[in-house]
């Protein structure tokens, strides 16, 4: 059981999600350049926070062609599990894994805090532990975390049971307060708020922990 964290030119919280997931988890866990193409042997990955390409054109713009993504497609499809935190969120709706796009907090501020997040649903393994309607607390620290789609888009989430985490004081103006979604088969996930900062009770509380002991299910 193996887990592969991506690094993109950008980058910078890959690190900090191995340290979570291999020194705090005791999950064995390779990262992966962003122009790998072979993820033979991974059970999970995760796109890791960060800026990706400097997120010069709009964030996750860029990285959605990178070479590790298009193995990525056929990995989500075939069942894999796959984990988008912040910068990764963002990719992964460029890449069309998740629908919607992440755009400018409301007030055009960086939002660096941590957010009491209602389990909006309890359906996949990424909350599988949590009871629908209670809390967690995790970090975020975004630009870009404002979660927008259209009605119809909305309305589909709603009836997937897909919006699997909303911030209780909403604070960058998504709709739907939505903090994260998963895809309607639910392997995967993208989330603006950090898990990895929340795995040790020294640094940041442990609500974390769950969303990736979830990523070997």
């Amino acid at each position: 059981m193996s887990i592969g964290v991506v690094i993109f030119p950008g980058s910078n919280c890959d690190r900090d999600v191995r340290w979570a997931t291999e020194g705090c988890l005791g999950l064995p866990t390779r990262l992966l350049w962003h122009e790998e193409r072979d993820l033979s042997g991974l059970d999970a990955v995760v796109l890791p926070g960060g800026f990706s390409y400097g997120d010069y054109l709009r964030c996750g713009a860029i990285a959605r062609f990178a070479p590790v993504l298009q193995s990525l497609v056929d990995f989500a499809a075939a069942g894999g599990r796959v984990l988008g935190i912040c910068n990764g969120f963002q990719v992964l709706t460029e890449l069309g894994l998740l629908p919607g796009a992440l755009t400018r907090n409301r007030n055009l501020h960086f939002i660096c805090e941590d957010a009491a997040l209602q389990v909006a649903s309890s359906r996949t393994p990424w909350l599988s532990d949590q009871v629908a309607g209670g809390q967690i607390t995790l970090p975020i620290a975004h630009g870009e975390g404002r979660y927008q789609c259209s009605d119809e888009t909305l309305k589909q989430l709603q009836d997937d049971d897909a919006i699997a985490l909303r911030y209780v004081a909403n604070p960058n103006g998504s709709v739907d307060n939505i903090a994260g979604i998963t895809n309607a088969k639910g392997n995967v996930l993208g989330l603006m708020p950090h898990p990895e900062r929340a795995c040790d009770p020294v640094t940041g509380g442990v609500d974390g922990r769950a969303l990736l002991k979830a990523l070997i299910g």
